[in-house]
C-alpha cells in the first residue's frame, strides 16, 4: 500500500489520493457507528429516530447523551455504545493519519534525498 523505504517519497498526488481514501475509511466507520448507536436508542430505548441520532451523534461526538433513559436494556447499550464509540474515535483518527505519519517518518528517513 504504502512506498518501501528504499522507494523515493510519493508523489502530492499519490499521497492526496491515499488520504482522501482514508479519509473515506474513517467517515464510513463513523456513519456505521452512528448508524448502531440511532438503532440501538430508537429499539431498545423506544426513541423516536431524530432522538435517536441526536443521542447518537452526542455520544459519538463525545458529548454525552441528550434524553433521559428509562430500559435497563437502553442503559446498558448506552455505556457500551459510549465505549465502543470512544474507541471507534481512535481508530478513526489513526486512520486518517496513518498516510501523514507515513510521509513524516518516509521524509526523514530519506533525509532530504526524495524532497
Amino acid at each position: 500500500m504504502y512506498e518501501h523505504h528504499h522507494q523515493p517519497l510519493a508523489s502530492r498526488r499519490v499521497f492526496l489520493g491515499r488520504l482522501t481514501r482514508h479519509a473515506a475509511t474513517a467517515l464510513s466507520l463513523a456513519l456505521g457507528t452512528l448508524g448502531v448507536g440511532m438503532a440501538g436508542y430508537h429499539w431498545l430505548e423506544g426513541l423516536s429516530w431524530l432522538d435517536a441520532y441526536l443521542n447518537a451523534a452526542m455520544i459519538l461526538g463525545g458529548m454525552g447523551p441528550v434524553a433521559e433513559l428509562h430500559t435497563r436494556a437502553g442503559k446498558l447499550f448506552a455505556g457500551s455504545y459510549a465505549l465502543f464509540a470512544g474507541l471507534v474515535f481512535l481508530v478513526a483518527v489513526g486512520v486518517v493519519l496513518a498516510p501523514v505519519v507515513h510521509r513524516a517518518m518516509h521524509r526523514f528517513h530519506l533525509g532530504g534525498q526524495g524532497v
